[in-house]
């Protein structure tokens, strides 16, 4: 039994991406308490499906439960601010689902809540987690790229491409003012900057909302399915899709754009890093492999080998080479390097995983997004 096992965790949220948490700490060997739904009934519910022993009455009822270390916050977007700032309060250790707030201004003060409390606070952008993504990492601190000058890409999805598309990101008072930048976006954000080390300087942003009316079930409806049953129209004021322009600190140039609109992509994260060295590539839907690109040479593609991988790379890796490392990978891999640290009393300084620092910068980042898709203008992110 491995020392994770003496860690004690509970989950908020027992949907799709709540799930999603208990399996992998399962898998990793910790404790995992109990959950909370969004009902006792719903909790009950879940619990059973999930096999886990207590599905607690409230927040105030989880925090009192002196046998828990390490709470997951899975819930909807409104809630992670209070939520978090209770958790840190009875101190306890908390793993944020992404994006960490609604604004900056929210997150600025997490931040000061996480720095002061000297718990471990993470945001869970568990796509670092992705082995590749930590071998490039590693190759552009090593110089292997040469300086950053051009960072490309998307994060496209289909799963709100219809009108009768439900979920309750839709809802700018629970999700917030920005869909697919604040959900999907913020993890190529974050990811890109990640792996380059990089921050934005500034953005120009253009949002579309291509489905102005949608048909919401009168029922619940879990992430990732459809609704059954009587509907009513709704208004939509949040982005089916973006396009945005970054200037980066270092004088590098980015393009990204993000949609929940395209038909057939169902995960589809690309991110393409050219340096004045060398090039490297990967996308979610294919994540075993990096491409890395030349002038004077052959391309190559890296398959996930620890053999052949460096520090960072190796390790993130869990499986053999050619099994490949997929989603639930990725947090499995993300978890392990949070709950090491936990038991090590604190972030240590080879750790890679997000921070509330990195949460907020996101943060900043959808904040002068909506600045500049409003006001039709470059916006520093000096400004939020």
């Amino acid at each position: 039994m491995s020392d994770f096992a003496k860690i004690r965790a509970a989950v908020i949220g027992t949907g799709f991406i709540g799930t999603v948490h208990v399996q992998a700490l399962r898998r990793l060997g910790v404790d995992v308490r109990g959950v909370l739904g969004s009902s006792l009934k719903r909790g009950q519910e879940r619990a059973q499906t999930m096999s886990v022993a207590r599905a607690y009455d409230s927040l105030e009822d989880l925090l009192a439960d002196e046998n828990i270390d390490v709470v997951h916050v899975t819930t909807p977007n409104h809630a992670h601010y209070s939520q978090v700032k209770s958790i840190l309060g009875a101190g306890k250790h908390v793993i944020c689902e992404k994006p960490l707030a609604m604004t900056s201004a929210e997150s600025a003060e997490m931040v000061d809540l996480a720095n002061a409390s000297g718990k471990v606070a993470a945001v869970c952008y568990n796509i670092r987690f992705y082995p590749l993504n930590q071998q490039a990492h590693g190759m552009v601190q090593a110089g292997d790229l040469g300086d950053i000058r051009f960072v490309t890409g998307h994060y496209h999805q289909d799963w709100l491409a219809k009108p009768s598309d439900w979920n309750w990101r839709l809802e700018s008072e629970i999700g917030g003012a920005l869909r697919s930048v604040g959900d999907i976006g913020t993890h190529w954000v974050d990811l890109t900057s990640f792996v380059t080390g990089l921050k934005a300087a500034s953005v120009m942003a253009e949002l579309v909302t291509f489905i102005p009316k949608r048909q919401k079930p009168l029922g619940s409806v879990e992430t990732f399915t459809s609704g059954t049953g009587e509907t009513e129209s709704r208004p939509i004021d949040t982005d089916d899709a973006a396009m945005i322009l970054i200037r980066y600190e270092n004088g590098a140039r980015g393009v990204m754009s993000t949609s929940q609109v395209n038909m057939g992509r169902k995960n589809s994260l690309q991110w393409d890093i050219a340096g004045a060295k060398a090039t490297a590539a990967w996308d979610s839907e294919n994540p075993d492999h990096l491409f890395i690109g030349h002038r004077d040479g052959p391309n190559q593609t890296l398959m996930r080998d620890f053999t052949l991988m460096n520090r960072p790379g190796v390790a993130a890796a869990t499986l053999p080479p050619g099994h490949v490392e997929g989603f639930a990978d990725s947090f499995f891999n993300f978890f392990r390097a949070i709950y090491a640290d936990v038991l090590a009393g604190g972030r240590q300084p080879t750790s890679t995983w997000a921070t509330f620092e990195d949460g907020h910068y996101e943060m900043r980042f959808c904040d002068a997004v909506v600045k500049s898709a409003s006001e039709s203008r470059w916006v520093d992110l000096s400004e939020i």
